[in-house]
């Protein structure tokens, strides 16, 4: 019994990813998925913050007025809510040209051959059944998927309107048709807004995300997530992306200035084997 009992154990410490961070999404009040933050919707929340402990892909971000976030999850026993306050000095294509990388001339396209991300950006990435076999990235379905929300372009708004877009692998079509269905039937929701005064600098937006564990949390085949099966965890990366103007960075191709991860290792932050872990808690947070 004693052996037993320590199994359990071990196996109940072990990470949904590998890398040593994690949140607990409690039950709380369903919000407004509109991109504003209204008084009191996410109290019921967990609360977090970014970027300056977070994973640099590109130059790491050493000042909270160039780029930081408040990050809220919890669920409301059917779907998974994420909320961020984005604070940064200069927002891609309102304070400045919607600029092109030498590399794509498509990026804005709202297809397979534009860059979803291209801009300034949240991504969402989730390891529902909590396995991997190696270094494999997002199978793009209901167990592991990396989806997009951009503050200037959407699925939904077309370019100049914030808000989700299909997200990795693209080159995978049966991914891309998987994700466009989530967004067309509300499966998957994002809104991305300004807020705040205009005028202010640094500049703030807020991102509003939902997530519907069917069929979005496919923890195994055929089988997704519901409060039924008690608390759960899940690999579970997030990622913060900022644009400024052109000519500030040339230390990439894409002239991001920055790219930061809650999770995860430079070049491999999207392996599932780097994310760290999600719990989704069937109770209220106390």
């Amino acid at each position: 019994m004693r052996l037993a009992a320590l199994v359990l154990l071990g196996a109940a410490l072990v990470p949904a990813g590998e890398f040593a961070r994690e949140l607990k999404a409690y039950r709380g009040k369903t919000p407004k998925i509109d991109g504003v933050l209204s008084k009191g919707e996410y109290d019921d929340a967990t609360a977090f913050t970014g970027v300056l402990d977070w994973t640099p892909q590109f130059s790491r971000t050493t000042d909270p007025k160039d780029l930081a976030l408040k990050g809220w999850v919890k669920h409301d026993g059917k779907r998974l809510y994420f909320a961020f306050e984005i604070t940064d000095d200069v927002l891609y294509g309102i304070d400045t040209p919607r600029w092109l990388p030498d590399n794509n001339p498509k990026v804005h396209e709202l297809t397979r051959e534009g860059f979803p991300w291209f801009g300034d950006e949240m991504e969402l990435l989730i390891n529902a059944t909590n396995k991997w076999t190696g270094k494999e990235n997002a199978a793009g379905n209901g167990q592991s998927w990396q989806m997009v929300c951009n503050l200037t372009k959407s699925r939904k708004g077309g370019v100049g309107v914030g808000g989700i877009l299909e997200g990795e692998p693209r080159s995978n079509e049966a991914a891309w048709n998987t994700y466009q269905k989530w967004i067309l039937d509300g499966a998957m929701d994002c809104a991305a807004k300004r807020s705040g005064d205009p005028q202010a600098k640094p500049r703030k937006y807020v991102v509003e995300w939902s997530v519907a564990f069917d069929p979005c949390l496919e923890v195994e085949p055929g089988k997704f997530y519901s409060t039924a099966l008690g608390d759960r965890k899940m690999g579970l990366n997030i990622a913060l992306g900022d644009l400024d103007e052109k000519e500030r960075v040339n230390d990439n191709p894409y002239h991001f200035n920055h790219e930061d991860w809650w999770a995860g290792h430079p070049g491999t932050r999207t392996n599932l084997k780097d994310f760290g872990t999600l719990w989704i808690m069937t109770g209220p947070k106390r």
